[in-house]
């Protein structure tokens, strides 16, 4: 299905008087408009974000007694326990309050859930067995927790409190915790939509401010901004919107990630080949999967160890653990994406199955997620892809713009063991005998919110330019939108009528490195992750990312296409 380009809409008015008050470039006021900052006051805010522009943590619910239970632990002696979970997201956190509550001067172990053997999250086996390691009375589950009803009755049975720090999806009932902080909680104004890592930061700070208040001896000087880079490694791997808060978190995140001091960090980016200056690619795609992927395939013990440790050589052990455990979950990975497909191409219905559910015991159950995300971009179809757990089966869905995956399996939940996530990604357990009943209810769902037809995949063009307009200046001004993430996509430009200068060079079979011109400015254009798709043919337009790229020193600008299509298409 070829894709749909859709071009974006800006007031006129709104973005020159913008661009007027502010010395931008039309484009670049463009671009924010688009992204709803359309004033003065908001625009010099994202674009110029600032940490003392951060709330008070006192506003998150439930914070309060959250606060007051740790520091009666700590005055007390009470050993605690964080329990976290295994993805980035939950490790980081971990780590971050790890950090700040030893530097402080409580008592504290750390439980990650082990996925095969324990499941996701809060479960009863998990803080069984966690409470059988660490015996506690009092267990803050961070990452996790907002819908763990039974384990959190269960352990309040045996007189352990419990604290939850959460972002995800709330139950109905609430757990009983102690306090549960939750930004989904929150009335009134809308909450900022942190992860977990940024909702550890802002415990961090709450403990802080209150020593402080309160005179306690080496409050005063703790620093909070070193835990900026594992808040960012956080963030930006669990794809929250980078807007608000989130993004004054990752802009000084990655500053503190370039230069950070944690050997395990150093370590990581040594393995991984990162590149300077740190951004989202580099830790969404480079540490972010080395540090998930201990967790997908057994525990994410590791990945802890690594963020915590303080000696070179234990840290360069850990991270090349790490990386031989992403080779291994990519070789996974791929079998089931082959397989997967495969089956989704011998037997798509187009008109049927507007949904995509597989499902196969053999298929280890810590990649049907990014699997599911490859063959959404193959089909643009939803996909859920199970794998076996026992008698229970265990999967992860990727969803579409325009329907609710998370609704979808809601309205299934008779057929269902578990469910929850959100619109665009979710996750479910199911008897694998109910699985031909759930994928006919499930695609009846989709024609009653999509129509009959899939909806086709879209490419975003922020707006139309010429090769003439893309000089330094231009492209170093929309370089200030950056970090680009969640509601705060990459600026994508559309470029009419182009022709090859010279012929296309292929690049080790998967790439595709060409030279464009308008018939009067040259451009070097890259075609990253092409595959078998042909390269531009006759007269094109071309959907591209502009970059500088820098050459013995010479900085020059450049394209990286996203899409193409014949010269005049609608």
């Amino acid at each position: 299905m070829n894709p749909r380009w859709v071009v974006g809409d800006a007031p006129t008015a709104t973005t020159e008087a913008l661009g007027r008050t502010l010395g931008l470039p039309d484009l670049v006021a463009g671009c924010l408009v688009r992204r709803g900052i359309d004033t003065p006051e908001a625009a010099e805010a994202f674009l110029d974000p600032r940490l003392r522009s951060l709330s008070d943590p006192m506003l998150l619910p439930d914070i309060r007694p959250a606060i007051d239970r740790l520091f009666r632990a700590r005055r007390d002696g009470e050993a605690l326990v964080i329990f976290g979970d295994y993805d980035v997201d939950g490790v980081t956190s971990t780590a971050i309050l790890t950090g700040v509550l030893t530097a402080l001067g409580w008592r504290c172990a750390q439980y990650l859930p082990h996925r095969r053997d324990e499941g996701h999250g809060l479960s009863r086996a998990a803080v069984e067995n966690c409470l059988a390691r660490h015996p506690t009375t009092l267990l803050v589950a961070v990452d996790c927790g907002s819908t763990a009803v039974e384990p959190i009755a269960w352990l309040n049975g045996r007189g352990v409190d419990v604290v939850v720090l959460d972002h995800h999806q709330l139950g109905d009932p609430l757990p009983a915790a102690l306090a549960l902080v939750n930004p989904l909680r929150a009335t009134g104004t809308a909450p900022a939509p942190y992860c977990s890592a940024g909702l550890a930061f802002k415990l961090a700070h709450g403990l802080v401010k209150h020593g402080r208040e309160a005179g306690l001896a080496g409050f005063d000087t703790y620093d909070l901004k070193p835990l900026l880079d594992l808040v960012a490694l956080g963030t930006v791997a669990d794809l929250v919107p980078l807007v608000g808060e989130n993004r004054v978190l990752v802009h000084a995140g990655l500053e503190r990630l370039e230069a950070t001091a944690r050997p395990g960090l150093q370590a990581l980016k040594r393995v991984a080949r990162t590149r300077s200056p740190m951004g989202v690619y580099e830790v969404g795609f480079q540490l972010g999967p080395r540090l998930n992927a201990a967790g997908r395939l057994e525990t994410a013990e590791d990945a802890l160890r690594l963020l915590l440790c303080e000696r070179e050589d234990e840290a360069i052990r850990l991270a090349e653990v790490l990386d031989r455990q992403n080779r291994d979950r990519q070789e996974v990975e791929r079998r089931i994406a082959l397989e997967a497909g495969d089956r989704v191409r011998a037997g798509l219905e187009a008109s049927d199955d507007l949904v995509v559910v597989e499902g196969d015991p053999s298929w280890h159950i810590g990649v049907v997620g990014i699997v599911a995300s490859r063959v959404l971009r193959e089909f643009h179809r939803p996909t859920l892809i199970l794998g076996g757990d026992g008698e229970v089966w265990r999967g992860s869905g990727r969803s579409v713009p325009g329907f609710d995956l998370a609704a979808a399996l809601r309205d299934c939940s008779d057929l269902l063991e578990k469910h929850g996530g959100h619109a665009m990604a979710a996750g479910l357990s199911i008897d694998p005998a109910r699985l031909p009943e759930f994928r006919s209810r499930i695609n009846a769902l989709a024609r009653e919110r999509l129509g009959t037809k899939p909806l086709p995949p879209e490419v975003r063009i922020d707006a139309f330019v010429t090769l003439a307009a893309l000089d330094l200046d231009l492209v170093s001004g929309l370089r200030r939108l950056e970090p680009f993430g969640m509601s705060n996509p990459v600026v994508q430009l559309g470029l009419r009528g182009l022709v090859h200068a010279r012929p296309p060079q292929r690049l080790k079979e998967q790439h595709w490195k060409l030279w464009v011109t308008d018939g009067g400015r040259l451009m070097e254009t890259v075609w990253w992750g092409a595959g078998s798709r042909p390269a531009p043919e006759g007269c094109f337009d071309l959907a591209a990312i502009p970059e500088i790229g820098e050459y013995a020193g010479r900085r020059q600008v450049q394209l990286r296409l996203v899409d193409w299509r014949p010269a005049g298409s609608p």
